[in-house]
């Protein structure tokens, strides 16, 4: 099984990429409740350089609902991680939890875990037509 759901746009810049995202992940239902900046986390606790690199946590709230409805412990993977960073070769990579990973791991959360994964590659496919 994928650990992502996963989209690269080369020639994209990373800012207009990361604001067409949270749009994208609006329309598809999904809040951000938490953003990351990784890229200045370790510049400023390991005095490290790396590419832009942002964890966003979007939530679909019913989605949250059931899922923790089937089994509380399933707050251990959410919210849903989505990933926006600069690629290698200078485009920028989109990459969102495979929802299917907490079926895997958790019981009676199988049908949340498609819908969120419809949801979120309804939002990537979004994406996709904005940005190609």
């Amino acid at each position: 099984m994928q650990l992502s759901l996963s989209r690269t746009y080369d020639g994209a810049g990373f800012d207009d990429v990361m604001a067409k995202t949270r749009t994208a992940l609006a329309g598809g239902g999904f809040g951000v409740l938490t953003e990351i900046d990784v890229r200045a986390t370790m510049r400023e606790k390991l005095d490290e350089r790396m590419e832009r690199y942002t964890i966003l946590g979007a939530c679909n709230p019913p989605l949250a609902h059931r899922a923790l409805t089937a089994t509380r412990e399933i707050g251990l993977l959410l919210p849903c991680n989505v990933v926006v960073r600069e690629s290698e070769t200078g485009g920028t990579i989109v990459e969102a939890i495979n929802p299917a990973m907490m079926a895997e791991v958790a019981t009676g959360v199988a049908e949340v875990a498609a819908e969120a994964a419809e949801r979120l590659e309804s939002a990537l496919d979004a994406l996709d037509r904005e940005l190609t």
